[in-house]
């Protein structure tokens, strides 16, 4: 799952510039859901990773049960807050 099939499946785009706030809270509803349900570790945290970019990311402690998942958010955290000036 890569960051354009996120968009488009979730937001109808692959252009995040034209999605209007209402999408975006559909999308943000839709990737909750899928969040729960999804078995799969990878696709998981891709999810994860994109619900944080927006500011909708549950929790780690109720997102990874376990603890080696937890550890890589955090480090994706850090390095988001790198990239934005703030590590």
């Amino acid at each position: 799952m890569d960051f354009d099939d996120q968009l488009r499946r979730y937001f109808g785009t692959d252009d995040p510039t034209t999605v209007t706030p209402a999408a975006l809270e559909a999308g943000i509803d839709r990737m909750k859901v899928d969040f729960g349900m999804e078995k799969d570790k990878g696709r998981k945290f891709a999810l994860w990773a994109l619900m944080y970019m927006l500011g909708a990311a549950p929790d780690l402690d109720v997102a990874f049960s376990d603890e080696a998942d937890r550890n890589t958010a955090r480090d994706f955290m850090d390095m988001m807050a790198k990239t934005q000036g703030g590590g």
